[in-house]
């Protein structure tokens, strides 16, 4: 539907890490490495880091995975449900027209 309609759909920006890479870093800095020390050596930003641990922090591999597979779940439908409702405001509009 969005190739018929011409619409620029862009894609989020992927990351440099891995999820499985940035819990090792949080679990380095629960174990006492500062934050400075451990975004310096990744290259990013300390806010940066504060958003991965906002997001991440006390998660292991099996709920890692079980959030990465919730996401893309929830992407899928939000895409069905914006085609579907797209289909909706078509049909609406073509049978409003008067014949």
């Amino acid at each position: 539907m969005a190739e018929m309609f011409n619409f620029n759909l862009t894609k989020m920006k992927k990351t440099r890490f891995t999820e499985s890479q940035i819990v090792k870093a949080l679990k380095e800095a629960e174990s006492g490495r500062s934050v400075v020390e451990i975004s310096r050596e990744l290259g990013v930003h300390q806010q940066t880091f504060y958003n991965w641990k906002k997001k991440y922090s006390g998660m292991d591999g099996d709920q890692l995975k079980r959030l990465k597979e919730l996401e893309d779940e929830n992407r899928r439908l939000k895409q069905m449900f914006a085609d579907a409702a797209l289909d909706n405001k078509l049909l609406k509009d073509i049978l409003s027209k008067k014949w």
